[in-house]
């Protein structure tokens, strides 16, 4: 037979049944806490699907708005005179031909006009008009064919060149 007072006692972390509680306790709560946790995370994130926002108004307005915008300005009045040669120098082309920045030929530089000169108005108008090298189109200014046209003569001539004055826009269309 054996005798049950020769057995060791089992041993463990629990040695009190106020111990044994407090585990009891701790394995109901930790989970469950964890299972909150988890579920206030997943909870948080956006929805896209059936019952959430992204159907609202003012969310399908902003996936549908515009890629980009047109902004229109007003046209010089008719009566409004265009500017001369020499004021579209200084408005638009005087910030790179006044000192030569990225290669442009300085203003009144008869050695680097020379041979821009010798190809003629039309070549030169056509380079003021759609842009060369760093020179943006117009000079990226806003202004009229006209307007580029005598700023290139005007130019020009201080570069050597006996260019005519362009014809107004007006009297082109009546010849």
């Amino acid at each position: 037979m054996t005798d049950d007072h020769d057995t060791p006692a089992a041993e463990g972390p629990i040695k009190t049944p106020k111990q044994l509680a407090a585990t009891v306790v701790a394995a109901f709560l930790v989970p469950i806490t964890l299972l909150l946790l988890v579920a206030g995370y997943f909870g948080a994130q956006p929805r896209t699907g059936a019952g959430s926002d992204a159907f609202d108004e003012h969310a399908v307005a902003l996936r549908l708005q515009p890629v980009g915008r047109v902004a229109l300005r007003d046209a010089p009045a008719g009566n409004a005179e265009p500017r001369t040669g020499e004021q579209v120098y200084q408005a638009v082309c005087g910030a790179c031909h006044t000192n030569g920045t990225l290669g442009a030929p300085k203003h009144g530089d008869k050695a680097a006009w020379a041979p821009r000169i010798a190809q003629g108005f039309d070549a030169l108008l056509h380079s003021a008009l759609k842009g060369k090298n760093a020179m943006p189109p117009q000079g990226g200014g806003a202004t009229s064919d006209y307007e580029i046209a005598r700023a290139v003569v005007y130019m020009a001539n201080d570069g050597g060149a006996k260019f005519a004055e362009p014809p107004a826009p007006a009297a082109s269309a009546a010849n």
